[in-house]
């Protein structure tokens, strides 16, 4: 089973909080999902009228489409959420400034789900911070993958 995912979105926003959404497809669009055929590096999620919806996710056809549907690639998709939980989206897009990204998205028990973030978008310095951060883990780990192979030397 095939796993989208929204790198971007960890490189542009700061995540606050994840919710988990279903998704309203057509079944093409299930079999583009499944074969992997779906991108969501450029969609977004917007919040119309008490609903929430999926927008700019494109979805490539896959090689069996029926011939008598017209196939949108980039159409606009409905989640679905509980109320409580839009009206808690809502609550913090509107007052405190959140935006709402996808992070990937996946099968749970045969069906299509998106992950949804709360994030707050990333300034260039901290942009920089998070970068200088991982750089210098990755050497912290290869200093000790030399430590304990017993090649490195201190000098």
């Amino acid at each position: 089973m095939a796993n989208i995912q929204n790198k971007r979105a960890f490189h542009d926003y700061s995540i606050e909080e994840k919710f988990e959404a279903g998704l309203v497809l057509r079944g093409w669009e299930v079999k583009s999902v499944r074969a992997g055929r779906a991108q969501i590096n450029q969609s977004h999620i917007y919040i119309r009228e008490g609903e929430v919806f999926l927008g700019n996710a494109h979805m490539t056809p896959a090689d069996q489409v029926c011939t008598h549907e017209t196939l949108e690639t980039n159409r606009t998709r409905k989640l679905l959420m509980h109320r409580r939980e839009i009206m808690k989206l809502i609550g913090k897009v509107e007052r405190a400034g959140y935006t709402l990204v996808p992070l990937d998205m996946h099968f749970t028990r045969g069906r299509v789900k998106v992950t949804v973030a709360l994030a707050r978008g990333k300034r260039e310095f901290e942009k920089r911070a998070d970068q200088s951060k991982k750089e210098w883990k990755r050497e912290q780990e290869r200093i000790m993958k030399k430590d304990v192979r017993g090649q490195h030397r201190f000098d």
